[in-house]
């Protein structure tokens, strides 16, 4: 049986633009990858709201991974019921969707913010203390748009006065079992999930749907390690300031792209779509 391809792709600053949010620049790639019947799915720190909208306009009906890897959204039907037991992992049934929850509830990542501040001259400002207006105005979002960023169920976006107190802040989240990961804008904490351990088992659930696979994974920062490290064939996104993106060791044949955001999206698609690699 001759190998599928499966993209998963961070969105903003790698398949949207990072100030426009606009994926107009990968619509020619898309449209592409859809002709061949590969499925893309997004592997996001954005909220599940956020992310049905966007898979909406791009027109996608795959799973994808919220929130750094904090639950996968899975549509009934996709995967087969006997395909889904053998995972390892049983999903719940929550409104339109079967989702497999891996990271914590937002509400103890909301009051471990809050112990830290009560025991720390720590300075630091989650989604869960701004209003959607001041949310739209640190991120560029429209109200509406910052009303769904604000829907959180499995990470807090952070931004912190003093940088240099970001090492505090990863040590006691540590010691409370949680993580401190660098996104694109914000840092971000979340349980003991990320979006590699969620691209894993959704690579195992392809496996038993199409046999083999080939994953491609496209992202341009530090919380897309974890996916760039599970994947064939992964890229690494320019970031649109110019400024290398510092990740652990890189895998050996990582794709950089000359340009940012959804333009470099469409350049390492049309990279691996030139080289054969992604023929059906």
């Amino acid at each position: 049986m001759a190998n599928r391809f499966v993209v998963f792709t961070d969105l903003d600053g790698t398949l949207l633009d990072a100030e426009t949010y606009s994926f107009q620049a990968a619509q020619p790639a898309l449209e592409k990858l859809k002709k061949k019947q590969v499925p893309v799915v997004l592997c996001t720190s954005k909220t599940r709201a956020e992310t049905e909208v966007i898979a909406r306009q791009l027109d996608l009906k795959h799973p994808f991974i919220v929130e750094n890897g904090g639950a996968i959204f899975i549509s009934p039907g996709y995967f087969t019921p006997e395909q889904l037991k053998n995972s390892g992992y049983k999903p719940k049934r929550k409104g339109n969707y079967l989702v497999i929850e891996l990271g914590l509830p937002y509400r103890q990542l909301r009051q471990f913010l809050v112990n830290m501040r009560k025991s720390f001259p720590l300075k630091v400002k989650g989604f869960g203390d701004c209003r959607p207006e001041e949310i739209a105005r640190i991120t560029g979002l429209s109200l509406g748009e910052a009303r769904l960023a604000a829907r959180r169920e499995y990470d807090e976006p952070c931004q912190l006065e003093d940088s240099a107190q970001i090492r505090l802040l990863r040590q006691k989240a540590r010691e409370a079992g949680l993580k401190v990961v660098r996104g694109g804008r914000f840092i971000h904490l979340t349980g003991n999930n990320d979006k590699g351990r969620a691209v894993r088992i959704l690579k195992k659930l392809y496996r038993r749907k199409f046999g083999q696979i080939i994953s491609l994974g496209l992202g341009d920062a530090a919380n897309d390690w974890p996916m760039l490290k599970e994947v064939e064939l992964p890229v690494l996104v320019a970031r649109p300031d110019g400024q290398p993106v510092v990740l652990k060791k890189l895998p050996e044949n990582i794709y950089k792209t000359k340009k940012a955001g959804p333009a470099g999206w469409t350049e390492a698609v049309n990279y691996w779509l030139k080289s054969g690699q992604l023929e059906v």
